[in-house]
């Protein structure tokens, strides 16, 4: 069966199968007849085979979005610093105003700045489901992103961006740490939506854009339970049983070092009460990760560090008791390079370091204290992290 005819086949079933009043009996019989397809679109495992990305990747998180100018200046201090990948969210609630509207300007601008001024290598993080598609959850509890009503429309939402920018986005993120409730509407995630999510979302994108990466959610580490979180392995675990591993290219993980440094065991620190207690509170527990691929049988993808760093935080009582100074935070993220590069190659893939910040962001966000750079503009004001990692060979 060619891939036209089994994708018209997939999508009229999947019509037949919600009672489309469009479909007559006859179509709906001759379509089940013709394709005995489930009411999630499948897609083929890859359209092409994964290319295997430089082992470690250098890159940054960026908030690219809303000032044309300082993404222009935040984007020569990431090229200045001798790194090539940059990580940008494209919330889909402020491209696709109403279903089928959309306002392509800030992204086209960010695609544009990325790919012609600095680089191909540009992520993109889809999530943040749009106001007119969104379930009902109290919208006062700082709840950051959940899953639509409609999981059809993420679908159709993936197409059309993969299809605007073919050739010009080098991946794309599906999802951010559906792990925790705070980014899953506000209730006890659950791994089976997350990839069925997953699944259309990434059937999506490789119709559109075959060369195009795809790469799982960036999953937290956490020691929480439902309903406030599940802990990482746990989630992944999980996800494998479910069937995710043909529809990622790469495994998305976060890796904030918390308090110790980057070259600590996660043995170790499990045992250290003053460090965290629990393996996920050391940068290694990424290696936690890989060993469940592995064992899997995945070993052949790479990971993709989506955010990691060391925080500065001495203000928001949640995240102090792991703040580090300045220059301890510029050490360990050039450690945390050099420790990848000498025992995590050729698994690892792009390491996205937390952060070209957002313009606004004061020291009561959190977000603030794990940047590289201070929040501000015209002026530029590097932090020590920022100039040890333009400094640190590549």
């Amino acid at each position: 069966m060619d891939s036209d005819r089994y994708w018209c086949q997939q999508e009229l079933c999947a019509d037949a199968l919600h009672m489309k009043p469009s479909l007559s009996l006859s179509t709906i019989t001759l379509c089940c007849l013709l394709a005995a397809c489930a009411p999630t679109p499948m897609p083929p495992p890859t359209a092409v085979p994964a290319r295997r990305l430089p082992s470690p990747s250098y890159g940054f998180e960026a908030y690219l979005w809303w000032k044309e100018e300082i993404a222009t200046r935040d984007l020569g201090l990431i090229r200045e610093a001798g790194f090539d990948w940059v990580k940008q969210t494209f919330a889909w609630r402020d491209i696709e105003l109403e279903k089928g509207k959309y306002d392509w300007s800030r992204a086209d601008r960010v695609v544009f700045l990325a790919t012609e001024v600095f680089t191909h290598n540009l992520i993109v993080r889809l999530d943040r489901e749009p106001w007119w598609d969104r379930r009902d959850y109290p919208l006062n509890q700082g709840i950051a992103a959940g899953p639509p009503r409609d999981l059809q429309n993420f679908y159709d939402f993936c197409g059309v961006i993969a299809a605007r920018y073919k050739g010009k986005v080098a991946a794309y993120q599906v999802w951010n740490e559906p792990n925790l409730a705070r980014e899953w509407g506000g209730v006890a995630p659950d791994v089976l939506e997350y990839v069925a999510m997953l699944k259309g979302c990434a059937a999506a994108i490789r119709r559109a854009d075959p060369h195009a990466l795809v790469i799982s959610a960036g999953l937290s580490p956490t020691g929480s339970s439902p309903p406030a979180a599940v802990p990482d392995e746990q989630y992944l675990e999980a996800m494998y049983d479910a069937g995710a591993a043909p529809y990622f290219d790469l495994l998305g993980v976060h890796a904030p070092g918390f308090r110790a440094p980057p070259e600590a065991d996660p043995g170790l620190v499990a045992s250290v009460r003053e460090l965290g207690g629990q393996r996920f509170f050391s940068f290694r527990h990424v290696e936690d990760l890989r060993r469940i691929m592995e064992r899997r049988g995945d070993a052949a993808k790479q990971v993709a560090v989506l955010e990691f760093g060391w925080t500065s935080d001495r203000v928001n009582p949640s995240y102090a008791w792991f703040a580090v100074d300045e220059q301890t935070k510029a050490d360990y993220l050039v450690r945390a390079y050099r420790f990848a590069k000498m025992h995590w190659t050729p698994w690892i893939g792009p390491m996205i370091a937390l952060s070209l910040p957002q313009f606004d962001w004061k020291p009561e966000n959190e977000q603030y204290w794990w940047a590289v750079i201070d929040p501000v503009y015209p002026k530029t004001v590097t932090r020590p992290a920022y100039e040890a990692l333009k400094a640190m060979a590549k």
